[in-house]
């Protein structure tokens, strides 16, 4: 009798596991309860669609001083962040060979003068006696030679004084503009030499109180770039704080870098509390757009989507839903659900009685947190699905949240 009640206990607990292994095939993995959901909430606020990059500052208009004449650095009369105005002496060249050149040019001048004369008197003589038929023709077009030839050495002793007065007045460097020294590249004492490019001395910026950043912005993003559009940036030397500006223009010659293409968009800034200093870095944001006080959903919400399961069972509710408001179900179409538009999204919910709900959205901006809502039934404060809290096992494997592509649900199921 034993072994008959040991056999018959053996064979209620193989038919056990037959019945629930059929059971679990059949029915395939279990719907999440609500608890097993992770919940987003819906939210008003201000959002921005932002393209971000970053660049180099600088002043609006920068001037490298040189000097055109060769020559030892005399006396340097200003140093880095002098402020200098338009004219003001700044350097000063030896100028002792350059006042040698002006005496030798004044010496050409008096000795060309000297010869003009001479040439003039015997061009009028001669005037006299071709008149009077006194003199050849041929003896008369030699005098006249001699006159033209002493008038262009005359032009060209003065021209040789006015080069050498000129370049013993460029031994004097002044400021071109109004301005701060940002560089200064000599010191007293030092030989420059011109002979073949104009060295610089000195780099003067106009106005720190105005500056420009040099941008590099993508190819892919350039065309949502416009002129005047705000921009806010940051530094690293003052990493709380905020500083805007303008986009003042946008350069169409593009730079190449390791295969990548930029263009370079400059953007004017106001620096009146003299922060910001040339060759900073900046971190820029264009402003694309912004929408102040609307509904926004997190992203988060976009990436979930159900299981085949919870699909099943969607189908179910919403077969439920038809049937008792009297409604006509949607028509089935073979093949796969039409994508929906670019700015379509889903969000899944549960209701009160814990069952799986759907609610398409049209979408606005984003910033890459948070979507703005448009068009849409679902309203501040409502908790909408970004996940699952647990895994389950199943004929659907682990359950998981997946990529919301933003297109509809499979159609109801009859």
């Amino acid at each position: 009798m034993k072994l008959i009640f040991k056999k018959k206990i053996i064979y209620t607990l193989l038919l056990g596991c037959l019945l629930v292994t059929a059971a679990w095939l059949l029915l395939g993995s279990p719907i999440q309860s609500p608890s097993q959901y992770q919940f987003t909430t819906l939210k008003r606020g201000n959002i921005e669609s932002i393209i971000s990059s970053s660049g180099t500052l600088g002043p609006v208009t920068k001037i490298e001083v040189g000097t055109q004449v060769s020559g030892t650095i005399n006396k340097v009369f200003v140093d880095f962040n002098d402020k200098v105005t338009k004219g003001e002496i700044i350097a000063i060249l030896d100028s002792s060979l350059l006042q040698v050149a002006v005496k030798e040019a004044r010496s050409g001048v008096l000795k060309a003068e000297a010869q003009l004369e001479e040439s003039q008197a015997s061009y009028n003589r001669s005037v006299l006696l071709i008149e009077k038929q006194l003199l050849s023709e041929a003896d008369f077009l030699s005098v006249k030679t001699s006159f033209k030839n002493a008038q262009a050495m005359m032009i060209s002793a003065k021209a040789a004084l006015d080069r050498a007065e000129q370049n013993l007045k460029y031994a004097i460097i002044r400021s071109p503009i109004d301005g701060t020294v940002t560089d200064r590249s000599i010191e007293e004492g030092q030989t420059v030499a011109a002979s073949f490019a104009t060295p610089t001395l000195f780099t003067i910026a106009e106005d720190l109180s105005k500056m420009e950043i040099k941008a590099l912005v993508d190819e892919s993003d350039i065309g949502q770039i416009k002129e005047g559009q705000s921009v806010r940036f940051t530094v690293q030397a003052y990493p709380e704080k905020t500083f805007t500006g303008k986009v003042k223009q946008v350069r169409v010659q593009p730079t190449t870098t390791a295969n990548v293409v930029n263009y370079t968009v400059i953007i004017s800034a106001q620096n009146d509390e003299n922060l910001l200093l040339p060759g900073m870095t900046a971190t820029v944001d264009f402003i694309i757009e912004s929408r102040q006080d609307v509904l926004l959903v997190p992203n988060a919400a976009f990436r979930y989507q159900p299981s085949e399961s919870e699909l099943a069972q969607f189908h179910k509710n919403m077969q439920k839903k038809i049937a008792s408001e009297g409604l006509m179900p949607p028509p089935l179409s073979e093949g796969e659900p039409p994508k929906a538009p670019n700015d379509m999204k889903t969000l899944w919910y549960v209701d009160k009685t814990g069952a799986l709900l759907m609610e398409p959205i049209k979408i606005g901006i984003t910033d890459g947190t948070n979507t703005e809502v448009l068009v849409s039934h679902v309203s501040e404060g409502q908790q909408v699905i970004s996940g699952v809290s647990s895994t389950l096992s199943g004929s659907d494997g682990a359950a998981k949240a997946k990529a919301n592509t933003g297109g509809p649900p499979p159609p109801p199921m009859m």
